[in-house]
């Protein structure tokens, strides 16, 4: 996917929603399990942060999963107003409920948002990333704010479809950039090697 280096951040996402809501489900449901195998053999720490995929995102419910049968502790976001996201840890399919934006998020205790400074590995949805690490969000900045509390050696991870791995994406001052793409065919691959 490639759109000419003068468009915004808007028009970005509009082609992603776009192309992601014309993919079919079996097309979506092979590349969740590609996500969810690549994310099993990562090298996962004693936490892992990650989130349950809704609304077109890539992968599914077996992402969490995947990580906590590598030997991971999940903590899932749960959000609130505008700012840095909050953390419970996942415990499996029955602890997650209906939350707002058609999210679902863990039932169990509040851990605060300093709680992703306990994972070595983090996986943040993204629309896009481009090979620098630029990532594409939806635009709250929930992410932005909250990756700033990360630890410095964490392992920031862009989960993406293929085709939204891209060679350059708009960037502003406040995006905060990822160190590696996940991606269904390409697993994980290594980002920031060019400028």
């Amino acid at each position: 996917m490639e759109m000419p280096a003068e468009a915004d951040k808007h028009a970005w996402r509009s082609e992603v929603l776009r192309e992601r809501s014309s993919q079919s489900a079996a097309d979506h449901a092979e590349q969740a399990r590609s996500l969810a195998e690549t994310a099993g053999t990562l090298p996962v720490s004693e936490w892992v942060c990650a989130y349950m995929p809704a609304r077109g995102e890539p992968g599914s419910a077996s992402l969490p999963d995947a990580l906590r049968a590598a030997g991971a502790r999940v903590l899932l976001p749960v959000t609130g107003p505008p700012g840095p996201l909050d953390w419970a840890e996942y415990t499996g399919p029955d602890s997650v409920r209906p939350a707002r934006f058609g999210l679902l998020e863990p039932t169990g205790a509040l851990l605060g948002s300093s709680a992703v400074g306990r994972a070595g590995l983090i996986l943040v949805p993204a629309l896009a990333v481009d090979l620098r690490g630029v990532r594409l969000g939806r635009g709250a900045g929930y992410y932005d704010r909250t990756l700033a509390a990360a630890r410095a050696d964490a392992r920031l991870i862009a989960v993406v479809r293929d085709r939204e791995l891209v060679d350059r994406l708009p960037e502003e001052p406040h995006d905060l950039r990822m160190g590696w793409a996940l991606t269904p065919r390409g697993g994980l691959r290594r980002l920031g090697t060019v400028e």
